[in-house]
């Protein structure tokens, strides 16, 4: 005779495999009122990009992640949720952002520990960039587990394709600082770099930033101010760095996120090693000594720091 606790046992596990059926069922993703399956995945750490802006700029290739991965991460679950329920995937995002990481961070490496696949995924755009993501990254490469980008959407590279501004070198330099000075201090250090620059702005400080930039890199420099990238209102102003500056003034309203994008600067003759002297030593004269660094590298194209460098060593063989 086959007791209760025998039947309560049978039948939990009975309902224990239905529930791991189920679950295994709903792993897909829905395309155009088709619905799909998702492949099972190899345990690894996958970094997948979703859209900046317009949902449809999903790849099939990130919905089959998103609904087959055992854990999904993310900045902000509501964001997250609304692009898994536009597709129809009901795997559920744990959050993992920057003021959380050091806790979350742990669970999602014993996940892979334990043979889990791991997704994460950012707000908009691709993980690790300007986002905390690439601490989890580094832990899980240094602990040996393998990581996987999964490409797609980019703010920075949609930027640069639109700006129309050169594309075969350019470099990505995320956040200006806030503070003028910081800011004007960091422009000046890429003032020389040969490659088109890419910066993420804020809408309240784009007017600031694109006049900084006017008297730091010079008024004449290409430009571009690439704002809601892929959304209804996206928009692509280009120009001069000074016309954009006088476009974006401090009464300006601009709204929506936004990516500066600026040239390289003109290739210029070397100047000879006295000329440079005696310009450093004219500036310096009227300036302070790091302002006058700054309009020497603008006038010269070499770089600030090898320029302020040099100006000490004069001052020193002056007072010497």
């Amino acid at each position: 005779m086959i007791g209760p606790g025998v039947i309560g046992k049978a039948a939990l596990q009975k309902q224990q495999s239905t529930d791991a059926s189920e679950k295994e069922r709903q792993r897909g993703f829905r395309l155009h009122n088709t619905n799909i399956p998702a492949r099972p995945l190899e345990p690894c750490l996958y970094l997948v990009a979703t859209p900046i802006g317009n949902l449809g700029d999903i790849t099939l290739r990130a919905l089959e992640t998103l609904a087959g991965a055992d854990v999904l991460a993310c900045e902000d679950t509501r964001v997250t949720r609304v692009l898994l329920d536009r597709y129809g995937i009901v795997n559920r995002p744990t959050a993992y952002h920057e003021h959380n990481a050091a806790e979350a961070g742990p669970r999602l490496l014993a996940a892979l520990g334990n043979g889990k696949s791991v997704a994460l995924v950012s707000d908009a755009g691709t993980p690790l960039v300007s986002d905390p993501g690439y601490r989890l990254a580094q832990q899980a490469v240094e602990a040996g587990y393998r990581v996987v980008p999964i490409p797609g959407p980019s703010a920075p590279l949609a930027a640069l394709v639109g700006s129309g501004l050169p594309s075969d070198a350019f470099l990505f330099a995320g956040f200006l600082p806030v503070k003028d000075k910081a800011k004007r201090d960091r422009l000046a250090e890429l003032a020389a770099v040969p490659a088109t620059l890419i910066f993420f702005e804020s809408p309240h400080r784009i007017a600031a930033t694109v006049t900084a930039a006017a008297e730091v890199l010079g008024a004449d420099r290409r430009a571009a101010v690439c704002r809601e990238l892929t959304k209804t209102f996206e928009e692509f102003r280009r120009g001069t760095l000074g016309e954009l500056a006088a476009i974006y003034d401090e009464s300006a309203n601009v709204r929506g996120e936004i990516v500066l994008v600026v040239g390289p600067p003109e290739a210029k003759p070397q100047p000879e090693a006295a000329d440079v002297d005696a310009l450093l030593k004219e500036l310096a004269r009227d300036l302070p000594m790091g302002k006058a660094a700054t309009e020497a590298a603008r006038r010269t194209g070499l770089a600030r720091k090898e320029l302020y460098d040099r100006l000490l060593h004069l001052k020193d063989g002056d007072e010497g």
